[in-house]
């Protein structure tokens, strides 16, 4: 059992096929909550695959689910036969500060929260979810850095990755929080950005896109890491949609993500 404590909602109250799950971490030095999107009729399911969705800042384990209603979603493409069935993990990111970036962080460390223990409650908690279900992690802006860089460096995990408005380097993450930058500092400069994690981790880089409003404060930095990847040759799918840094634009092209993932199934 890999943690000291589990608290998972009662399906009796539960409603559109929404899970919380909260667990004792030794990597949070406390408990993480996750919620999770488990599709109708997984109990006869033998294996699922698992998308992990992270957050923005200032926000939790609620914050897909009930700010773009992503699981509403979910469900009606695979009633469509549009998605194959699959779980969605969403989980917190630890609570710190505006944001923890999903970086180890003194005594917290963040990035195997998402990268270990989150897989892990869901295997743990869920059924269909197995040792060998698909692994596939995406998230907005603070969650597409975590999502990326993660997904890179834990590349041999993920069978695809995906980042939508995302952070691309650790500054551009005071734009958004009031903590200083030096909390933030890393021992290995690589974990601060995202294209030098892809050049560090080029040789288990699973299949990448990523994407960007028109009008998103940091559409000139996913232009950039589009380009550096070109120039490097890193193979890749990216894509500019109208929109801002905005609910309104991760709901609609979450989708998106979720179709590129279910071709790599």
């Amino acid at each position: 059992m890999p943690f000291k404590t589990t608290e998972i909602s009662n399906q009796q109250f539960e409603s559109n096929n929404l899970r919380f799950i909260t667990v004792k971490s030794s990597n949070l030095k406390g408990r993480g909550d996750i919620c999770v999107y488990v599709p109708p009729g997984a109990g006869q399911a033998h294996t699922l695959p698992i998308v992990i969705l992270l957050h923005g800042v200032y926000g939790s384990a609620w914050s897909w689910a009930l700010s773009s209603g992503v699981h509403l979603k979910v469900n009606q493409l695979i009633e469509l036969g549009e998605l194959p069935p699959m779980i969605l993990a969403m989980p917190s990111d630890g609570l710190w500060g505006d944001g923890s970036g999903y970086l180890p962080n003194g005594n917290h460390n963040f990035e195997q929260w998402i990268a270990g223990d989150v897989p892990a409650a869901i295997r743990e908690n869920i059924v269909g979810a197995k040792k060998d279900s698909p692994l596939f992690i995406s998230g907005l802006s603070m969650g597409g850095f975590g999502a990326l860089r993660i997904g890179a460096k834990y590349g041999h995990l993920f069978r695809a990755i995906s980042g939508m408005s995302s952070i691309t380097s650790l500054p551009q993450i005071k734009l958004f929080v009031e903590e200083p930058l030096k909390y933030y500092a890393q021992d290995n400069v690589v974990d601060e950005d995202v294209f030098a994690t892809f050049k560090h981790y080029r040789h288990q880089l699973p299949p990448v896109r990523f994407d960007c409003g028109t009008n998103d404060l940091l559409i000139r930095y996913n232009r950039d890491l589009h380009k550096k990847m070109e120039q490097a040759g890193m193979p890749h799918i990216y894509e500019e949609y109208g929109g801002g840094h905005e609910w309104s634009y991760w709901a609609k092209h979450v989708v998106t993500t979720l179709k590129f993932f279910s071709g790599h199934l």
